[in-house]
Order: C-alpha cells, then structure tokens, then sequence
C-alpha cells in the first residue's frame, strides 16, 4: 500500500471538488439548453411542435414548471391536456400551483387531470388508479370510468394545503361537467378535506348520481357530524346506489335524528342492499329502543343482518344479551358474522385473552387475508374502551407479524397517551414491516392526540 502525504490527498479532494463543479455546470448548461430550445417550440403557431415541447420539456423537473405554467393559458386545449401531463409527472410541491391554476380551466380533461395530479402529490400513485387513468375523448366529450372501491384516505398527519383543498371543493361544485365535479369529490375525501364540506353540501343539490354518491362518500371520510342533517333528504333517493350511501352517512355520521327515517325504510324496502344498509346503521346508532328489532335479526337467514343485530346489542351494551351473544358466538358458521359477536361479548365486558374468548377471536383474524378489514375495523371500535384497549397492548408486543401490523393500525385510530410509549417500542420491532407500520402508527396517533 502506497502512504499519500497530506498534501497529496489535499491535491486529490481538490480535483474532486472541481471535477464535481464541472459535472454540474455541464448538466446546468444541457438543462439551459433543452430549456431554450424547448422555448423555441412553445412560441410555434403550430399546435403540435407546443404539445411536442410540452411532452419533452417533463424530463428537465421542476426547472420546466413556469415554461409549462405558460401553457396552461393556450388557446388549445389539447397543448394545455399535454402541459397539465407534464407539471403532474414532474410531481413536486412546485406542481402544486400550477395545477390548482388548472383546476380553474374551462375543459373538463384539464381539470381531472389537475384534480388527480394534487391528490397524486399526497397520495403517490393515485393517477395510476384514479379516474385519470382511464380518461378518453369521444367526440367532443371525455369519458372515463371510476373505479368500484372508494376508501382511499390519506393519513391524519398528512397536511394538506388549505388553497388545494378550496379549489377541489370549488370544482366539486362548479366543474365543467359532471365527471370532472364527481372527480373533485372524490379527491375531497380521499385529502380529508373538512374546509370544502359546505363546497359539497351545495354540489349535493344536482340531479347526477355520480356526483351526489362521490359527495356522499366525501362526507363520510371527513366524519363531520353536522352535515348528516343536510343529506338526510337523499335518504328516499330513486337510485339505489345513492339512498343505499345516503342511509349509510346516517350512521357513520351517528346521525340519531335518522333512526324513525331508518326504521320506516328497513321495515318497508323490498330492496336486499337497503334492507342491510339499514339494519346497519340502526345498529350503529345505539338506542335502546331498538333492542327487540336488533334481537329478531339474530337469526335471520342473512348473514349480513345478523353481523348488523350482533354489532348493534354490543354497542347498546345491555347485559341481558350476553346470552343471545354467546349462543351465536358458539354455534354461527359464517365466519364474518362469529366476528360480529364476538365484537357484540367484547363491548359487553367480555373482554380477555383466553385462548377461545371473543377477543382472542378478533385479534387472530388480523392474520386473515380476507377479513382482516372487518376485525380491524371492529377492534378499532373496541379498543376505545381503555380496559381492551389495554389487553392489545401484550399481542401487539408479542404475536405474529400481521397481529402486530393490525394492532399498531388500531391503536393509530383509537390509542392514547400511554399508546404512545407502546407503539414507539413496536418502531423497533425486527420485522421491517412491522417497524414501518408502527411508525406510521406512531404519527398518526401523536397527530390524533394533538
């Protein structure tokens, strides 16, 4: 090994220094380059040699972002479709600007677009799934198609900008058609945005499904309790799809106001899908006047209204159901509704860690694949009580890897103070997904409790 004097390694960083400094100036002069050139394009009479620049000038990032801006004002639309492409693939907090400036233009595709590209900054990947993704013209109008599953939303911690917010509600309200305003609706929800729920309550009043469902979803996610009162006319809507949204935002939002409305449609719908819309979110509205009806769909034939009966005695808490509970628990087949009563033994103080008790039951289903949703969801609603809240904190410590995974999910929603110090040693768990998870958690919670 050759020993390099000091002044010898002093030489060696100093060409290092500089052969990095002209690295740099090499690639800040191409950037200027294909800029400039790029510029030349942009002022061409000819549409396509803009939309070509528009396309080429995405690879330079943000340093592209006020030359594409410029052509979010061109008279053509298809030059201001490709300009909008551009500023959401280059995707960084400089795109969000300009796409809100898009929001506000007159084509419908211009503002799904922009619309897709704010929630893709904070939901990364969205416009792969999103309406976006399947966005095309015929004739004159655009087309797409959204997709079935709406749950998306982002996490509480994740800070969305007050102006992104008004300009998805401003759309929802008063978008260039009827998709681009159910698109904004969508968008709302998915970003938790609380300060667009008026932009919503007025989007409602239209006669388009897509629009009045999207909103009702929105409103959902945002779990503003005040709006459910403003919906409450949709409960009696012609499309089945939106009374079946309608009749669930009255639960979700523990509307009790809704409960006669509720009871009257349950006991005279010939409809399956508004029959267990209902039932459920009678069940999630805990009166003990609805003890009896609860108790009669026990043993109904439909498993779905049994899970709602189950959910609803355990949140009216009444210890003369223990034993309809328990029967159930013991002798139910269907796997989805045991879950329910075991839910149902939990809320009324059955709650332990015995090998086959009910809360033992609830916690191994988080390694379920396919109902890991429904016991996640219930232990969330369970855990709220301290003394459960308390019994998760040995299996989130000490069980399988996708217990600890939905244990960390559930005291994210309803942990407390002493959650905290649990959660924070599950950041160090030897399971990479376990660990990120519980951080997740870990910030999720702290920006619940702050």
């Amino acid at each position: 090994m050759v020993a390099h004097a000091p002044e010898d390694i002093s030489v060696t960083r100093g060409r290092v220094r500089y052969l990095g400094s002209m690295i740099g100036r090499t690639i800040r002069l191409a950037i200027s380059i294909a800029l400039a050139l790029a510029a030349q394009d942009l002022r061409s009479p000819n549409p396509a040699e803009r939309k070509r620049a528009a396309r080429e000038l995405t690879a330079q990032g943000t340093a592209a972002l006020p030359h594409l801006t410029q052509l979010l004002s061109d008279p053509d639309v298809e030059v201001r479709v490709e300009a909008v492409k551009a500023i959401v693939e280059i995707d960084t907090q400089h795109s969000l600007d300009p796409l809100i400036q898009a929001t506000r233009d007159s084509d419908p595709e211009v503002q799904i677009r922009a619309t897709d590209g704010l929630v893709n900054f904070y939901a990364p990947g969205y416009v792969r799934t999103g309406l976006t993704a399947s966005l095309r013209r015929v004739g004159g109008r655009i087309k797409g198609k959204f997709v079935e599953t709406n749950d998306q939303v982002v996490d509480p911690f994740v800070e969305v900008r007050p102006d992104v917010v008004a300009a998805l509600g401003k759309l929802a309200r008063g978008g260039a058609s009827m998709e681009a305003r159910a698109n904004a609706a969508r968008a709302v929800g998915i970003l938790r945005g609380r300060a667009a729920v008026s932009d919503l309550l007025e989007a409602i009043h239209t006669k388009d499904s897509q629009v009045i469902y999207e909103c009702l979803v929105a409103l959902q996610k945002i779990g503003d309790p005040a709006a459910a009162p403003r919906v409450a006319f949709l409960l009696r809507d012609l499309d089945e799809r939106v009374q079946v949204a309608a009749i669930e935002t009255m639960g979700l939002l523990r509307h009790m106001d809704a409960l006669p409305q509720l009871r009257e449609i349950l006991y005279r719908t010939g409809k399956k899908s508004v029959r267990r819309a209902a039932l459920r979110s009678i069940a999630m509205l805990p009166d003990r006047a609805n003890r009896e009806l609860l108790r009669k769909y026990l043993n109904d034939r439909d498993g779905e209204l049994r899970e709602a009966a189950a959910e609803g005695l355990g949140r009216i808490q009444d210890p003369e159901d223990l034993a309809a509970l328990e029967k159930m628990f013991a002798e139910e087949r269907d796997n989805s509704a045991r879950l329910s009563a075991a839910f149902g033994l939990v809320m009324l103080g059955k709650a332990d860690l015995s090998e086959f008790g009910p809360l033992r039951y609830l916690i191994n289903t988080l390694n379920s694949s396919t109902r890991v949703g429904e016991a996640r969801a219930l232990l969330i609603e369970a855990a709220r009580k301290s003394e459960v809240r308390r019994l998760l904190y040995e299996p989130l410590l000490g069980g399988t890897a996708g217990e600890r995974i939905g244990l960390a999910q559930v005291l994210a929603q309803s942990g407390d103070q002493e959650s905290l110090a649990v959660l924070e040693k599950v950041t160090r768990d030897p399971d990479p997904k376990v660990a990120q998870e519980a951080l997740r958690a870990l910030r999720t919670l702290r920006a619940r409790l702050s």
